[in-house]
């Protein structure tokens, strides 16, 4: 792939970057962190509400249409942070109009849509990323390390917990039943993505998804295990989660690792705080180690910083370092997530649709 700026001696230029929305996701996490990365620069915003965008960026430019800035010669990157089922087609107007790429999880609908992306983005020479910013929080980040560190020796039983407290379904898209909707479609590719890291590819999936609260149309409620031999990684989100769970819980042949709560930076974005300002990413929250005998020792999380996503992103496309999330790994997500969804409909566990050269990229 011929990138700019491939050789290391030459500084790199600043990526012009367009964003295709501007709600929660483009409002909160894109725009602030494209922001706060020195070799980006947020040029363009495609929102129908332009005051909203230039309330918060006066110099972006607002274009009502994404066509219009697609074919725009002085946008370098695009960012898609729109309703999960748009997702496939902006990306392939993107990657045809010759831009490079960023997708806010879930990648796609389905793995067809995730393999076709893949596919052109190769044939047309451009980077294609998916948004797994949750890599970079602190808690995932304190719990790997105790894991890669062996402090609690082969893993057994990995649970990894994103619930919330939402009672009360909201009219927004998200909840709505369209495709692409519900929380698994909004949380599980976090959680599935921070398993994948941690452990690769499951052998099978055994999955479970409800509506649980008043009047849901859109599941709220997953409860997904996948197999890696006899070792099990549970994942869960719910909607109905006062209190009283863990983030993370991890249990091994040399002891376990409890993490309470989540990372912040999700709360400090917004609240306001500019990504890298001081307290940004940190985690007061310590992970607790016990091993059965002496009392239990807390361990001091490491910070988050999901601006590294970004870094990693400029860095990829001035030739000068890899990208983040390759198309393969947000490709094995996508896997994972369909095969939840086919399992809960059977009630069975099921195998990935990957095929072999797939698995072994």
């Amino acid at each position: 792939m011929a990138l700019a700026n491939s050789n290391p001696n030459t500084p790199a230029r600043q990526v012009r970057v367009g964003l295709i929305g501007y709600g929660f996701s483009g409002k909160t996490f894109h725009a602030p962190l494209i922001g706060a990365v020195p070799g980006l620069s947020l040029c363009a915003v495609v929102s129908r509400d332009a005051a909203k965008v230039n309330a918060d960026l006066p110099d972006a430019v607002v274009y009502a249409d994404p066509a219009a800035m697609l074919t725009a010669d002085d946008i370098d990157l695009v960012v898609i942070a729109t309703p999960n089922d748009t997702h496939a087609p902006l990306a392939r107007a993107a990657i045809e109009a010759g831009k490079h790429v960023v997708i806010d999880k879930p990648f796609t609908l389905d793995l067809a849509e995730a393999r076709a992306l893949v596919a052109l983005a190769e044939h047309r020479g451009v980077i294609l990323s998916v948004f797994h910013n949750r890599r970079w929080d602190s808690d995932f980040l304190g719990v790997r390390r105790a894991i890669e560190d062996g402090l609690i020796g082969t893993v057994s039983h990995f649970e990894s917990h994103f619930d919330r407290f939402r009672p009360a379904v909201r009219d927004r898209w998200r909840e709505h039943d369209v495709a692409g909707g519900g929380i698994w479609f909004d949380l599980g590719p976090h959680l599935v993505d921070q398993a994948v890291q941690l452990f690769g590819l499951p052998d099978r999936v055994q999955a479970s998804l409800a509506k649980q609260r008043s009047g849901a149309v859109a599941d709220d409620w997953a409860h997904v295990v996948l197999s890696y031999g006899e070792r099990r990684v549970v994942l869960h989100a719910g909607m109905l989660v006062g209190g009283g769970t863990h983030r993370f819980t991890v249990h091994g042949d040399a002891g376990s690792i409890v993490k309470h709560a989540i990372d912040r930076q999700e709360a400090q974005l917004l609240a306001g705080m500019v990504p890298g300002a001081p307290g940004w990413g940190d985690d007061p929250d310590p992970l607790v180690f016990h091993d059965g005998t002496a009392p239990p020792r807390e361990i001091a999380t490491l910070p988050g910083d999901q601006r590294r996503y970004y870094s990693g992103i400029a860095d990829a496309i001035n030739g000068t370092g890899a990208n983040p999330v390759p198309p393969i790994e947000a490709l094995w997500v996508m896997a994972i997530v369909e095969a939840a969804v086919q399992s809960s409909q059977a009630q069975a566990s099921v195998a990935l649709s990957l095929t072999d050269e797939e698995r072994r990229a």
